[in-house]
């Protein structure tokens, strides 16, 4: 329960006396009602709907006026008090899921872990992994059983901000999780600058996905994943994309492969190059 979770396994734990509480964040960034839209039509029994731009995202613009980025982080104090909504307690287990393979879900999973809840994983194959177990899906919206706000505890998973990125460049090493192209610098659809962080390694996120969406062997991303962080210790490693939604997948590999708690830059791109002075790569 801190990474990922089979279909076979999250019905395991639907029948036992302490079953999960289930998230599903299934997201188009292109039509950002369809997630909504598809979970009226089915979800996992007992589901609640998390919309990555109302609920897993704070005000895109911060107290200084700065652009924080497309999808920046809410404030913890929000954040904890959703999760309390949600019915979310210390020790609950939560599952999250999508239909992308997992990155929104893994957006999910990030925060709670932010938050210090260990009790979390992202179900392995999402949606689609659990219809092909023959798992059950309802329509009907469960009625809330909401908490108090989540007890402020310690933060567990690490960010760094644009400046202390800046601050470290060439003594970190980070990772992009966007597509190829746009890590190049060849085309830019989102943010007003193409290109990349200097000194910036590419891993798109769908790298760590079989043909089947489901997640490679803990081995085989290990495997794949170490060099690309080799000589750098966790806590040295940052981990980027557009908007800090698609990096959380690259974490979430990370540490289902035995790699340690890696560190997320929230702004990622979007962030980054809104400002014309800070450096850009391309290539």
């Amino acid at each position: 329960m801190r990474t990922l979770i089979s279909a076979s396994e999250l019905a395991d734990l639907m029948r036992s006396p302490t079953p999960p509480v289930l998230l599903d964040c299934r997201f188009d960034l292109v039509d950002t009602g369809a997630g909504e839209r598809a979970y009226g039509e089915s979800h996992l029994p007992g589901a609640r709907y998390l919309h990555l731009d109302r609920d897993l995202s704070g005000p895109k613009q911060g107290a200084d006026g700065r652009l924080r980025g497309r999808h920046p982080l809410p404030q913890r104090s929000a954040w904890a008090a959703a999760a309390g909504r949600l019915g979310i307690a210390p020790g609950v287990p939560v599952v999250a899921y999508d239909a992308q393979g997992g990155p929104y879900a893994a957006r999910a999973w990030w925060m709670l872990r932010w938050l210090g809840h260990d009790a979390v994983a992202v179900l392995d194959g999402g949606i689609a992994a659990w219809r092909a177990a023959g798992g059950a899906v309802e329509t009907a919206v469960p009625a809330p059983a909401p908490l108090p706000p989540y007890p402020a505890l310690e933060p567990a998973m690490p960010v760094i901000d644009t400046d202390g990125l800046l601050a470290r460049l060439g003594r970190v090493c980070v990772l992009d999780a966007r597509a190829g192209e746009r890590f190049r610098g060849e085309v830019e659809p989102l943010d007003r600058v193409a290109g990349h962080i200097p000194g910036a390694l590419h891993r798109f996120f769908q790298d760590n996905l079989q043909p089947d969406g489901r997640f490679k062997s803990a081995a085989q991303l290990r495997a794949e994943l170490a060099p690309l962080v080799a000589g750098c210790a966790p806590g040295d490693v940052v981990q980027q994309c557009g908007s800090g939604v698609t990096a959380c997948h690259n974490l979430l590999a990370l540490e289902h492969a035995g790699l340690g708690t890696t560190v997320l830059y929230p702004g990622s791109w979007s962030e980054w190059s809104a400002d014309p002075a800070r450096p850009i790569a391309v290539g």
